[in-house]
């Protein structure tokens, strides 16, 4: 059992939103188990049935209990939008404590459901970080397979493929073609490999479009719809304005490194140290456990990429509340070369007072041209302190 960074308040109401399978239920089961909490789960049907059409019989649930329960659990809580509405009754006039998990945004947003206006905080769960694996973390492992919790415990390849693989089919059907989130499920397939393909790519909608056969309209709602569901989610591109931030094309990225490779059907193949592969599933794997730590460590931290016109570019740029924004490059290499610290040089010059480093497989941290190289978790360390996740190994 894996200690996870995400601390849940004990006398406030919440939301837990996080992809399916990253231990949401679990999380909860471990600090809000049945003997403490009454436990709805919507992933089984006939519960589903039942709150979808009488919401009302959740309050009739916690009166039968003996004794009540100061808390509810409610898994899967998009799936029954309406019983928001007696969450939110029930916290006004009974007092009684929610922990509402979701798996997707989308269905509470197009119907219009009731957040509760403040009255539960909002957390995000994601796959387990580096840091949360602690000695068990493997980096080849995870830019193989991944950290989803199911994962990381199967120890044979290919049971690994096996459930990465059901778990990109099991999305298409429970998130898409039930949900009837779009009208065909075939062209959506095709567009979830083409994305999949283009992770951590500037977004060109007409080029993806044409790719997966599909109108560029399309392929924009497809990936608004993948970041609803919490398949991924988009890095803005950097600009002082924000404005202007919201009118440049952003990157996307998905939320775990094997789900991206099964999306792509690239998990029979290695990804080797040395290859152009390597250095974009390193660069992945960096960026999530920046997005991770951020959300489970409550930073607050705004995350963006900057390119200019001549495709200069930094991969992450962090803007820290109160703090310096930091330039960050992200280099797979154990040796980084000194001619790759010049857009961070430059960069570093054009926006005031911000910090430059580069996150490597280096051994040993080292200091060039005002840049500060860094084996890539002690770089992490230092970017999320003071309140740092502790050591882990793993190289």
């Amino acid at each position: 059992m894996y200690r996870r960074h995400l601390v849940i308040p004990k006398n406030s109401s919440f939301f837990l939103f996080g992809p399916r399978g990253s231990g949401k239920s679990t999380l909860l089961q471990n600090e809000l188990p049945p003997s403490k909490a009454l436990w709805l789960d919507l992933l089984d049907p006939d519960q589903e049935a039942e709150f979808q059409m009488q919401p009302g019989h959740l309050l009739e649930r916690w009166q039968a209990a003996a004794p009540r329960p100061e808390w509810i659990v409610i898994d899967e809580v998009q799936k029954a939008p309406r019983l928001l509405d007696v969450v939110h009754q029930a916290i006004e006039r009974h007092r009684i404590r929610f922990a509402l998990t979701g798996s997707s945004a989308r269905k509470l947003k197009r119907g219009g459901a009731n957040l509760l206006a403040g009255r539960a905080f909002v957390f995000h769960l994601h796959p387990f970080s580096s840091f949360e694996l602690g000695p068990d973390f493997s980096l080849a492992d995870a830019l193989q397979w991944g950290t989803l919790p199911k994962a990381a415990a199967l120890q044979d390849p290919e049971d690994r493929k096996r459930f990465l693989r059901a778990y990109v089919q099991t999305y298409l059907k429970e998130e898409i073609q039930v949900e009837q989130a779009v009208r065909k499920v075939e062209p959506f397939r095709r567009f979830l490999e083409v994305a999949a393909q283009s992770n951590g790519e500037i977004l060109n909608y007409s080029r993806l479009g044409r790719e997966a056969g599909i109108e560029a309209k399309s392929v924009e709602r497809y990936f608004q719809i993948l970041s609803d569901t919490l398949l991924g989610f988009f890095l803005e591109a950097y600009h002082p304005s924000i404005r202007k931030r919201q009118l440049s094309k952003p990157k996307f990225y998905f939320f775990d490194l094997g789900a991206c490779r099964a999306a792509q059907n690239a998990l029979d193949i290695p990804v080797l140290p040395r290859t152009f592969a390597y250095g974009r599933a390193f660069e992945h794997l960096v960026i999530l456990e920046c997005i991770r730590l951020n959300d489970a460590l409550e930073r607050g931290f705004g995350f963006s990429y900057l390119r200019t016109k001549d495709d200069a570019e930094v991969d992450l740029i962090i803007e820290r509340p109160g703090k310096s924004s930091l330039l960050v490059e992200v280099k797979s290499s154990d040796r980084v070369d000194p001619a790759s610290l010049r857009n961070l040089r430059d960069f570093g010059k054009a926006i005031r007072g911000s910090e430059r480093m580069v996150l490597c497989r280096e051994r040993s941290p080292r200091e060039a041209d005002g840049v500060s190289i860094l084996p890539w978790q002690d770089g992490l360390r230092r970017i999320f302190e003071p309140q740092s996740p502790p050591p882990a190994s793993g190289s």
